[in-house]
């Protein structure tokens, strides 16, 4: 899958998991990419991101979050 495809798709499951009323909890990063661990009542889902892009997108997402 070229870089394009993969950072679209990790950038609409991104979107999906905010959509579902999801918010971003916790993030952290290692040598494996980063991980974004989402929170909804008592459900939690962590979502691995590898694509520069799709990590520019959530950071401004969280800013999103935390505007509100």
């Amino acid at each position: 899958m070229s870089d394009h495809l993969l950072s679209m798709d990790e950038m609409k499951q991104v979107d999906d998991y905010l959509d579902r009323g999801f918010k971003v909890h916790y993030v952290y990063e290692n040598l494996s990419g980063m991980f974004v661990e989402f929170e909804r009542q008592k459900e939690e889902v962590c979502l691995q991101i590898l694509t520069a892009e799709a990590r520019k997108y959530l950071a401004a997402k969280l800013h999103e979050q935390t505007l509100l």
